[in-house]
């Protein structure tokens, strides 16, 4: 049987100079989302669009959904299937096309997962558990470009 979830944020624009959207240049591409009871996060466009270079843009952020929901499910897999994970970092990256016309696309994003495990025994079970977990990913499952995956294991 199916669930719907439904998930709320608001988003504020914080960029008005005092002259609104009058011209390109105008206005600072600066806004803040925010979730009910949680740290707010402030975002701003890529650099190369005009944006602050120190807040997190739609494009890192997209990234970050993808990777964060990959290890999240990666993590119930492993748990269940008895491997024990003490450390896991991914070096995530995206690309993204920019048309002539200033409209774009990803054309993939490429998860760099490395998990350490406690037994050697464990290693030759991550790379199942991670195809299983790309299957189940809720944003890898929603975004229309390929998520490819080169991860590695290692023991304590």
């Amino acid at each position: 049987m199916s669930k719907q979830h439904i998930y709320v944020s608001t988003l504020t624009w914080t960029g008005n100079k005092g002259e609104g959207t009058s011209n390109y240049r105008a206005y600072d591409r600066s806004y803040e989302i925010s979730i009910a009871s949680k740290a707010l996060i402030q975002g701003s466009s890529d650099p190369a669009f005009s944006g602050d270079n120190n807040k997190h843009n739609p494009e890192e952020l997209l990234l970050a959904s993808i990777s964060s929901c990959h290890m999240l499910w990666f993590l119930h897999f492993c748990a269940q299937a008895g491997v024990i994970v003490v450390s896991y970092t991914d070096q995530a990256s995206a690309t993204m096309i920019e048309e002539s016309n200033g409209s774009g696309y990803f054309t993939r994003a490429t998860l760099k997962p490395q998990v350490v495990v406690t037994n050697n025994a464990m290693l030759a079970q991550l790379n199942a558990l991670h195809q299983k977990a790309n299957q189940y990913c809720f944003i890898a499952n929603s975004v229309k470009f390929p998520v490819y995956h080169e991860a590695t294991g290692v023991l304590i």
